[in-house]
């Protein structure tokens, strides 16, 4: 599906969701559902499917809350930043202290080697010893303080580095069909750009459900998730741990295949449409057999020093002629039918 064609479904989508809520479409609620249904604000999202699932209204303060998600100024990756610098000012404080520490030490030290030189009766010489023993034994406190203060604030670090992970991860994870969002397809067309510079074969499938929108409005929005969430499972169940399968947009997914061929591509893209095709779209409250999905999928693969935006260009073009040849296809980049449309075009 191409770009306008995919803002104006999500725009239509949203507008549907809100008018079936009874939520008033002003400009800052459309943009809310617009984020919704194009997975742009996995925070947001996940607030508004689980209200959706619970079947609860969207009050006003429900929706100012949500408002105040999109554009908060402090956002979970920065909030854990915060408090990684903290920590490493503290680092920083002790080690100037242990310093300071050191050079008061070395000091005494140096003091002491001087005074050994000169003539020095048995009484100096204790009080000189005492005066050593008191500040090796202040020094040796103070370096078993730091150890304490640093084994603390590098335990502190650990966590910190953990929460980050965690934090980033979700950011990249779509909320209703947990797998990648539009920012981890984007970030995997980056990575792939690299990765077929470097002679390693990557191919691209663009994956849409058919007749979508037949669901939501036949049987609402909830069922509507219920496919998109089983198409997600779909694709994770047919990709290797180093492919991406992110939600592109609504109804579309996006495929990033590594070492793939664009032969090899074509049957991964199969094996998907298949899988999808298999399943059976039941009713949960009722065990109502509601119905089988499709999927139709085009396929690229990237070219040497090609720009990401290239090769999403023509697997769109690939999906487009899917969906103009009856739905429920895989058509590659290759396919006799895109160069037929190639010429008709022209």
């Amino acid at each position: 599906m191409l770009k306008n064609d995919r803002e104006q479904t999500l725009a239509r989508t949203a507008l549907d969701l809100m008018s079936e809520c009874g939520v008033a479409p002003t400009p800052e609620n459309f943009e809310l559902f617009y984020l919704h249904a194009g997975g742009g604000n996995a925070a947001v999202s996940q607030i508004i499917a689980k209200t959706l699932a619970e079947k609860k209204p969207f009050a006003p303060e429900l929706l100012q809350d949500l408002r105040a998600r999109v554009h908060s100024d402090v956002p979970a990756m920065e909030q854990v930043g915060d408090n990684m610098n903290s920590v490493i000012t503290g680092v920083l404080s002790r080690l100037s202290d242990a310093g300071r520490d050191a050079g008061e030490y070395s000091s005494a030290l140096s003091a002491a080697s001087g005074a050994l030189g000169s003539d020095r009766s048995p009484a100096d010489m204790r009080q000189l010893m005492s005066t050593l023993l008191t500040a090796t034994r202040q020094m040796e406190k103070r370096t078993k303080s730091l150890e304490q203060e640093l084994h603390k604030s590098s335990t502190k670090v650990h966590e910190l580095r953990s929460t980050l992970d965690n934090v980033r991860k979700e950011t990249l994870i779509d909320p209703l069909t947990r797998i990648g969002n539009r920012k981890a397809f984007d970030a995997a067309l980056a990575a792939a750009v690299k990765h077929a510079e470097s002679g390693e074969p990557v191919s691209l499938l663009i994956c849409d459900i058919d007749h979508f929108k037949k669901f939501n409005d036949t049987w609402g929005h909830q069922t509507g998730d219920q496919v998109l969430r089983v198409v997600a499972g779909c694709l994770s169940e047919n990709i290797k741990g180093r492919d991406t399968a992110a939600r592109y947009g609504g109804e579309e997914f996006g495929l990033v295949l590594r070492g793939a061929t664009l032969e090899g591509a074509i049957l991964v893209a199969e094996q998907i449409r298949q899988s999808v095709e298999g399943h059976r779209l039941v009713k949960k409250s009722t065990g109502e057999v509601l119905g089988t999905m499709t999927i139709s999928i085009g396929v690229a693969q990237f070219g040497d020093h090609e720009k990401a935006e290239l090769v999403v260009r023509r697997a769109d073009a690939c999906l487009y002629g899917a969906k103009h040849n009856g739905r429920n296809l895989v058509i590659a980049e290759n396919d006799p039918r895109m160069a037929a449309a190639t010429v008709n075009a022209a």
